[in-house]
């Protein structure tokens, strides 16, 4: 090590006193150690290796039957069905977790034989002071400003956006697994603007390696001007390209941006048909060339140009020689703009404009990004039937364009909107790929579920670096209290999952920060069951994707009483708690009708209801005049205005029942595909166990979008079934991403 004598007893001394060491010591003692590093309080080397089953919600397989009369199960163009093969993955959840099982659970196998991960695009919320609602549709005519939910809110600001620190740990330790999880010719596109730039160039070279950067891309995202006092206008974002080894493969596209300058470069002419060219001089000596010249009747000049004559004369056919018109001119190959094949593209992206407000593929995501932007990147490092990934996936543009493509995909997301404004959005690239007669993909729905519940539970060690334990001991014993405030029950002790009472039902309260699981309720009938309990009120903020309505149902069969109430979001406020103002909802309503005839069924939704709150705090003292906001009271979305002169109106906006529906579709066999797991066995092989539970396979949907397809459609398509009784499912998706689901049993 080269330690002298008198820094030896200088560290036997610190130790035996328990004194940290300084700093220049690290360098003596361990040869490997990096001279240049970055460094954060609560950076750590050590990542998360949880593998967490994969749960299957839905599949969505084509994008709609339209009175195509053939049994479920046929695969092929018309029917769309894929019972083999890839199947592209949209996941919901934490993608700590997501990237952790997907690096060391089952689903890494199929990712490999399938040729494993090529390309990572990610566009993280590196802004976590930025407002993240959205503007949603209501009705048709309507809109409406959305709020993050609790699950986003905490995520975004609690975890995330605590400072630097804990910004660039949560990029530090996801960028670790996806590096583990791309393959050996891998690369990751990393999309951020100047205020973190950076730092995140330094995480990656310090996880790649400096000599893996391949290229930071200048992408101009800004067309006008910005009017700025005492800074430049932002125009620009950088786009950070690494490698995961030096064998990799790059195709840098060519554009045809700067055409026109291209013909203006010598000379610009137009021919009788109108066609735009230029004109460049061969002047290498040539005697072949020479007999053209003389055919023409054109003296050559001293110095021909090297050049076949078979060439020459194709050329002189497909009329792209201008010959002089005084002797001794030189003959000039006409290059014509429209055969032009166009400039390499460099790291200056000046060519692709953001996404216009009026655009087909704008979605309402301020940070969603143009098509065009990541088809030059998907191009440019992926081949067909590669798998490109993106962690970050918002508006879902990495799964629209790789799709289209013909890229496999999997994209993931923590906001359950996203993974539903995704599912719309793919549906639709399915169908614009069906009515050209292109093949498609069928998508899954996937997340972690109850699992992701189990652990959170089972392990605070894991979850210290994101929130905190005096967080979490507030949410599950001091906010608890707020909510039995709120409820109007109290606190009783002895249960596992049962954490209150309110005369004589006790009461349930799910996490504040994951969906409320199908196992936290299986806890709560086995309580139940335990203790000759027969009604419970299970609260809870998210309900987990696909839970009802096969749970309610089960633990009715059991002789136990479940009802479901939404905590508004409103609960965070102590003033209205304190003022019994919290209104505490059942969880959404639908109800449909199912029309069969000769073996041919279809359905039509006839009603659908929710009870939410939001918003609606001291709106009539904090209103300014003149001025309006939308807000919701008792399941109607109401416009709130007050004049100039401080008078108070409201005009409820939610006109119709099917005003708060933004999607649904329909399953006319359900239970027809049942819905299994894979893990490790105790020998590291692959098992598979039926859940229990089915996979809802959307065979039929309805949903709103801009221009002409934005009116929804209440009653579907036929389907021809040969079975003589089905169970027909339908679900329904409000206009803020929270999902409702209803099975009933037809015979035909």
């Amino acid at each position: 090590m080269g330690l002298s004598d008198s820094e030896k007893r200088d560290l036997c001394k610190l130790i035996e006193e328990g004194k940290k060491l300084p700093e220049r010591y690290r360098f003596l003692l361990f040869d490997e150690s990096k001279q240049v590093e970055l460094k954060w309080n609560g950076k750590n080397d050590e990542i998360s290796n949880i593998v967490l089953p994969f749960q299957t919600i839905e599949q969505i397989d084509e994008p709609r039957t339209e009175d195509i009369q053939y049994d479920q199960g046929v695969f092929d163009l018309l029917q769309g069905r894929q019972k083999t093969g890839w199947t592209n993955k949209l996941i919901w959840g934490d993608n700590k977790y997501i990237l952790s099982s997907l690096k060391n659970g089952p689903m890494r196998d199929e990712i490999e034989k399938y040729g494993g991960i090529k390309l990572i695009y990610i566009d993280p919320p590196f802004d976590t002071s930025a407002d993240f609602s959205l503007n949603v549709e209501i009705g048709d005519e309507n809109s409406y400003d959305k709020k993050p939910n609790v699950l986003e809110h905490i995520a975004y600001r609690d975890t995330w956006g605590r400072g630097e620190d804990s910004f660039l740990s949560m990029l530090y330790e996801r960028l670790l697994l996806m590096k583990d999880l791309l393959r050996s010719d891998g690369i990751i596109f990393l999309h951020c603007d100047e205020r973190r730039n950076h730092l995140i160039r330094s995480i990656l070279d310090e996880i790649f390696g400096r000599e893996r950067l391949i290229n930071e891309v200048i992408w101009k995202r800004r067309g006008g001007v910005l009017a700025q006092s005492r800074t430049f206008g932002s125009a620009v974002d950088h786009i950070l390209v690494y490698s995961k080894s030096e064998n990799y493969t790059f195709a840098p596209p060519t554009t045809m941006s700067g055409a026109e300058d291209y013909i203006k470069e010598r000379f610009r002419y137009e021919d009788d048909s109108g066609r735009k060219f230029r004109v460049s001089p061969m002047v290498s000596p040539s005697y072949s060339a020479n007999l053209v010249y003389e055919y023409k009747g054109v003296k050559p000049p001293k110095n021909g140009w090297s050049c076949s004559l078979q060439k020459m004369e194709q050329w002189d056919k497909e009329g792209k020689l201008l010959f002089p018109k005084k002797e001794g001119g030189r003959i000039q190959r006409k290059q014509y703009l429209d055969e032009w094949e166009g400039r390499p593209v460099q790291s200056l992206w000046d060519d692709i404009p953001p996404v216009n407000p009026q655009a087909k593929e704008r979605l309402g995501y301020p940070t969603q990004k143009p098509e065009a932007l990541l088809e030059r990147i998907i191009n440019t490092v992926t081949e067909k039937d590669e798998i490109v990934c993106d962690f970050f996936a918002g508006s879902g543009t990495t799964a629209a364009v790789s799709e289209k493509l013909g890229r496999k995909w999997i994209c993931s997301d923590l906001g359950k909107f996203a993974i539903h404004t995704i599912r719309k959005r793919m549906i639709g690239v399915q169908r614009e790929l069906k009515k050209d007669g292109k093949n498609w993909r069928s998508f899954e729905v996937l997340n972690l579920g109850k699992y992701q519940r189990e652990y959170f539970l089972s392990d605070d060690e894991e979850k210290s670096d994101e929130i905190s334990i005096k967080d979490k001991k507030m949410k599950i014993f001091d906010f608890e209290n707020l909510i039995f405030e709120a409820y109007k029950a109290s606190r009783v002790n002895g249960f596992r999952t049962l954490h209150g009472k309110r005369g004589d039902d006790f009461v349930s309260i799910g996490p504040v920060n994951q969906p409320l699981s199908r196992n936290h309720i299986e806890e709560v009938i086995s309580e139940c069951l335990k203790n000759k309990i027969i009604s419970v009120h299970i609260l809870g903020f998210e309900y987990e994707m696909g839970l009802f309505p096969t749970i309610q149902q089960e633990a009715k069969e059991r002789g136990v009483r479940l009802l479901f109430k939404h905590i508004p979001i409103d609960i965070f406020d102590k003033r209205a708690v304190k003022k019994g103002e919290v209104i505490f909802h059942d969880v959404a309503y639908i109800e449909f009708q199912c029309h069969s005839n000769n073996g041919y069924i279809d359905v039509e939704l006839k009603d659908f209801a929710v009870f939410y709150n939001e918003d609606n705090f001291a709106i009539e003292d904090s209103l300014k005049p003149g001025k309006s906001k939308i807000v919701i009271e008792q399941g109607q979305i109401l416009e709130k205005r007050k004049n100039k002169d401080g008078d108070f109106s409201e005009k409820v906006i939610t006109n119709n029942w099917h005003d708060w529906i933004d999607y649904w579709s329909v399953d006319f066999n359900y239970e027809s595909k049942k819905e299994f797991i894979k893990f490790f066995d105790n020998d590291g092989k692959i098992e598979e166990r039926w859940t229990g539970n089915f996979i809802f396979e959307n065979e039929w949907q309805s949903f709103r979008t801009k221009g002409l397809e934005k009116k929804l459609e209440l009653r579907s398509s036929r389907k021809k079934l040969t079975e003589k009784k089905t169970k027909v499912a339908v679900k329904v998706i409000d206009i803020f991403g929270n999902d409702t689901m209803k099975v009933i049993e037809v015979e035909l």
